[in-house]
C-alpha cells in the first residue's frame, strides 16, 4: 500500500520503519514545523515527576537541569527513548496515546506523592494537565514549543501524490487537520486522494476533512497504526 504519514520526522521514524519493512511505499508529508517557546526557569526540586506527551518536548527541554532519577511518565516509545536519550533513568511509558498515559498515572503515582510537571505544545488535543487536576492531582504545565503550517508541498512529495495511489493517510491533530484541507485545495488534490482511506486521531479531526472526498474514515489511537492495515 501507498501510505502518507503527516507527523514530523522525529515522531513517526519508528512507524514509517516498521511499514517499510512491512513492505509498503511510503510517503513523509509534514504538515507542520516545530518551534521552540521560551518560558520560564523551572525549579524541578518542587516536582516528583514530569509528564511528556511527545519527543518534541523533551527536544527543547533544557535537560542539564532535571534530576535523572526524576520519575518520567512517556506516551510511548519513541517519547521514552528520547527521555532516555537526554539522560533520564527513571521512565515509564504508555502504549502511545494520552488515554492509556492518563491511566498509568492514576495507577502508579499517587496524588499525594506531590507535584507534576507536564512539558507540551501551545496546541494540544487532550487537555492532560486539567484532566488530571480534576482528579485531584497537582499539575503545571508548561508550555516549550509551537507546531506552525507548511504552506508548500515539495516537489518530490507532490509527485509521489499525483502519481502512485493513495491508500492510507494518518493525521494527528486538529491543527494539522486544517493545514492539510488547505494544501489539498490548493494543489488540487482532491482527486487524487478519492481513494485514500483517512485516518485520524479524533472526531474532532474528522469534523475538519469530511467535506472533501475519502473512501472511508477510520479513528485510530496513536500506537494502532500497524493494526489498522488489516482493516483495509
Amino acid at each position: 500500500m501507498h501510505i502518507i504519514i503527516t507527523r514530523p520526522i522525529e515522531d513517526c521514524l519508528d512507524i514509517i520503519s516498521k511499514f517499510k519493512i512491512l513492505g509498503h511505499k511510503i510517503t513523509h508529508l509534514p504538515l507542520l514545523y516545530i518551534k521552540k517557546v521560551e518560558h520560564q526557569k523551572i525549579n524541578f526540586d518542587n516536582y516528583k515527576s514530569v509528564i511528556f506527551t511527545s519527543t518534541n518536548s523533551i527536544k527543547f527541554l533544557d535537560a542539564k537541569n532535571i534530576p535523572k532519577n526524576l520519575l518520567c511518565f512517556c506516551v510511548g516509545e519513541a517519547t521514552e527513548k528520547k527521555a532516555r536519550s537526554i539522560g533520564l533513568l527513571n521512565v515509564i511509558s504508555a502504549s502511545g496515546n494520552v488515554e492509556a498515559l492518563h491511566e498509568l498515572i492514576l495507577r502508579t503515582f499517587e496524588k499525594k506523592d506531590g507535584k507534576l510537571i507536564y512539558f507540551s505544545s501551545e496546541f494540544i488535543t487532550k487537555d492532560l494537565d486539567k484532566i488530571l487536576i480534576s482528579s485531584g492531582y497537582l499539575v503545571d504545565r508548561i508550555i516549550n514549543y509551537t507546531a506552525n503550517p507548511i504552506e508548500k508541498i515539495d516537489k518530490n512529495i507532490l509527485e509521489q501524490i499525483k502519481s502512485i495511489p493513495v491508500d492510507l493517510l494518518f493525521v494527528y491533530s486538529e491543527k494539522s487537520a486544517i493545514n492539510l484541507k488547505n494544501l489539498i485545495k490548493n494543489y488540487s488534490l482532491v482527486d487524487n486522494l478519492i481513494n485514500c482511506n483517512l485516518m485520524c486521531i479524533s472526531e474532532k479531526i474528522t469534523r475538519v476533512l469530511n467535506g472533501l472526498k475519502w473512501k472511508k474514515i477510520f479513528i485510530f489511537n496513536p500506537g494502532e497504526e500497524e493494526f489498522l492495515l488489516y482493516k483495509i
